[in-house]
């Protein structure tokens, strides 16, 4: 198996370093490219191809939500996944990157293991978005106009499509979504492809946007309205 090719953005030398040691140590990843700016991330993304690369947020010259929007719009990057770093709830910018395209978001300080985990869940194509806090983070800042482009809204899907989407947004996974709805994983993954497709939604985590602001589900413990 062939290890997980990662990219690292970051304008803090030491945070970039660090996070260098703890993703070469791991034995399913290597560490592809360094960059200090967001458009030395974008450079990298185009000349290297990493499978992940970890955004943060805040850099000069271009920042990580700008250079996200540029990689997702990239047709030839399509299988490069990002993971932005936020300070969490001090960080309303992060529902922008979501927006612009990133597969989820991880909080700075994390614990080196979850850090480890966050990257193989998101280079796996599974949204890095959890409920409780982080579905009323989001929720909470989902009041501009903008929002990731889509063919359609949820009145474009089927009541057991919604009933996936709203599962989905409450951060559950393929495995989760089969136990609740009393489906196979199969299905349930067949669903969950099949709603991004009419709504066209680069991934999971654009589904979690689109839920939110149809209201399909409401700010709180992710409960579908």
């Amino acid at each position: 198996m062939k290890p997980l090719r990662v990219l690292l953005a970051d304008d803090q030398t030491l945070v970039r370093e660090a996070f260098a040691m703890l993703v070469g140590s791991a034995p399913d990843m290597r560490v592809v490219g360094q960059a200090a700016t967001g458009r030395e991330a974008v450079a990298l993304a185009r000349g290297e191809r990493p499978d992940l690369v970890v955004m943060d947020i805040r850099m000069p010259d271009l920042d990580g939500i700008e250079a996200t929007r540029l990689i997702a719009a990239d047709d030839e990057l399509a299988g490069v996944h990002v993971l932005v770093l936020t300070t969490y709830d001090t960080d309303e910018n992060i529902v922008e990157a979501l927006r612009a395209g990133a597969a989820g978001f991880l909080v700075k300080d994390t614990r080196p293991a979850d850090l480890l985990d966050a990257i193989r869940t998101v280079a796996a194509g599974e949204a890095l978005l959890s409920p409780g806090p982080t579905a009323r983070l989001i929720a909470h800042f989902l009041r501009g106009p903008a929002g990731p482009p889509t063919a359609g809204g949820p009145e474009c899907l089927s009541e057991r499509e919604c009933e996936v989407l709203a599962l989905v947004a409450r951060g559950l996974t393929n495995t989760g979504i089969a136990e609740e709805l009393g489906l196979s994983p199969l299905t349930a993954k067949t669903h969950v492809s099949r709603i991004m497709g009419k709504l066209g939604a680069r991934d999971r985590a654009q589904l979690v946007i689109v839920a939110y602001e149809s209201g399909l589900v409401t700010p709180g413990p992710g409960a579908p309205s």
